[in-house]
């Protein structure tokens, strides 16, 4: 009875589960309201520019291509599924993807997700600029029988460029220059460098995106179908499945018939309310969603002093380690759906957090949470009042990176930079408690052993401040979180980690190596933190990085 009166009262719709304590459930209504006597819902279809402060503004009429492109990539998955047919009978066993934030991390999220299917090619992402990561992809692959996929809106991507520069020198080395031009595509938009680069490269195609389309909007277009079709997936199925969403998002009357507006008011307006942190918890196989919302969520909301920080991978915890600043929202799977909400979601919704359930049907529904999402995140813009398709403070950390870079060719060498010990890390953690986040960033190779180390220091840290954390592999998240971190509320906490390993790779025409450029960008991302006067240490491991990690775990349980 109390979750149907809560669903009346804020107009939720039936696709979600709810608990909502009374005083946040009234503002909710009230949002609600205001969204149904505005047409936001019909004024975004419209693309009505006012939603966001516009017209006039920067970034936001020629950034909603995302609303309409499910209907245009329907009519192209024919072709795309013939594309992909072509490079598996010229021989191709494997598809390395080279792109940075919203070019790689839908494509991530599909290749986790469906994981290798049987007549695909074997897709890598590469997004890190670690040699040893680089290294790794290619140690990974045979090059002569490998495709590599350049995605970028411009071509203006440091990490992209080097990764091209490095493996169309290696491709043309083992194959020889002209056939090396059939294992490159490219996909970007009309007219861009990237663009011509594959038509002076001879690429084997170019696929040329609705330049009406930002980065972590684009999960729908080229950037996620074509990966997705050379892994093998029904890409035709995946954009159906996309257009129940889209279907559902185009109801005005009432928000109980239009999920996305739904999701997208409450989670704008319980940040308002000051639960700005949502925590997700995504059921496999879709369970690395989170990379690619994360990045949504972070980059859309945050800035001019506000925004939503989306927390992802850290595990549920008691209810008594939380602050008042979160709220969940639990991906369920569908066939759990009759046993209601998960138990340690249940505890928090009982201990009065606002937990909110939408329930998932495997890897082929990923086509429906990309647009729902993205509708979800355009309506949250709305309620923040700020413009959800700029990172104004994005070129901020590439600036720096480039002036650090500027003078490593000068000097020969990088700036000098403290490392922090026991004493800066106490410092650093002091007075820590909500509204606070703590955000750990590291400059090493992606392993899963240290993605499960990481999990024990977040816990470690949420223990000891009750404040939420966060973590993300440099540079990755520079084009992901990084806005929010400089463009948010000023209540992060920084804890940079950054790792070498024994090897390291030449850049071609660069005059620096990938080992280089991956400390040229911790450096430059740590002096834009400190530019905010944002409390912000590095800490370097030494050794294994994984051993070294828990010994950094163990300093700080005991501080």
């Amino acid at each position: 009875m109390e979750s149907k009166r809560e669903a009346v009262t804020t107009g939720r719709p039936s696709a979600f589960e709810s608990v909502i304590p009374d005083e946040l459930e009234a503002a909710i209504a009230r949002r609600v309201r205001q969204a149904v006597d505005e047409e936001v819902a019909r004024r975004l279809w419209r693309k009505d520019e006012s939603l966001w402060g516009g017209p006039g503004v920067p970034e936001i009429g020629d950034r909603l291509g995302w609303l309409t492109i499910v209907d245009a990539m329907l009519e192209e998955a024919g072709d795309l599924e013939a594309f992909a047919a072509s490079c598996r009978s010229d021989g191709f066993t494997d598809a390395v993807l080279l792109g940075m934030g919203g070019s790689s991390l839908a494509p991530e999220v599909i290749r986790r997700s469906y994981g290798e299917l049987e007549g695909g090619l074997r897709l890598h992402v590469l997004d890190s600029t670690d040699p040893a990561a680089v290294l790794a992809v290619e140690r990974a692959v045979d090059l002569e029988q490998t495709l590599f996929v350049v995605s970028s809106k411009s071509a203006g991507t440091l990490e992209t460029v080097s990764h091209f520069r490095y493996f169309h020198a290696k491709v043309s080395a083992a194959v020889g220059p002209g056939p090396a031009r059939r294992h490159f595509v490219a996909i970007t938009d009309p007219g861009s460098r990237l663009a011509e680069l594959g038509q002076q490269h001879g690429f084997r195609h170019v696929f040329l995106n609705d330049p009406d389309i930002g980065g972590r909007y684009a999960a729908l277009s080229y950037v996620g179908m074509v990966p997705a079709a050379l892994m093998g997936v029904d890409v035709r199925g995946m954009l159906e499945r996309a257009q129940v969403a889209e279907q559902a998002c185009a109801n005005y009357d009432h928000s109980s018939s239009n999920a996305g507006l739904w999701l997208g008011v409450a989670i704008g307006e319980l940040a308002r309310q000051g639960r700005d942190k949502v925590t997700f918890a995504i059921a496999e196989p879709i369970g690395s969603f989170g990379l690619w919302i994360e990045q949504l969520v972070a980059e859309s909301t945050g800035k001019q002093g506000t925004g939503i920080l989306p927390v992802v991978g850290e595990p549920l915890g008691a209810p008594d380690v939380y602050g008042d600043d979160r709220v969940f929202v639990h991906l369920r799977s569908a066939d759990a759906a009759d046993e209601g909400f998960a138990p340690g979601i249940a505890a928090l919704a009982q201990a009065g957090h606002p937990a909110l359930t939408l329930d998932l049907h495997g890897a082929d529904d990923l086509g429906r949470l990309f647009f729902f999402a993205e509708f979800a995140v355009a309506v949250a813009g709305w309620v923040l009042e700020i413009n959800p398709f700029d990172q104004p403070n994005v070129q901020e950390a590439k600036d720096s990176t480039r002036a650090v870079l500027d003078g490593y060719a000068q000097a020969g060498e990088l700036p000098p930079a403290s490392d922090a010990g026991e004493a800066e890390l106490r410092r650093l953690l002091a007075g820590v408690a909500p509204p606070h986040y703590v955000a750990v960033m590291g400059y090493l190779q992606p392993s899963e052993d240290f993605d499960e180390a990481v999990v024990g220091l977040r816990e470690t840290i949420r223990a000891r401040t009750g404040a939420a954390t966060t973590f993300g592999y440099g540079p990755r998240f520079l084009h992901s979180t990084g806005q929010l971190h400089k463009g948010g509320k000023p209540t992060g906490v920084f804890l940079q980690l950054v790792h070498d390993g024994p090897e390291d790779a030449e850049i071609p025409e660069a005059g620096y190596t990938f080992g280089t450029l991956k400390n040229a960008q911790a450096v430059g991302d740590l002096r834009t933190l400190r530019a905010h006067e944002l409390p912000a240490e590095r800490f370097r491991l030494e050794g294994d990085p994984v051993a070294a990690l828990r010994d950094l775990t163990a300093m700080i349980e005991e501080l």
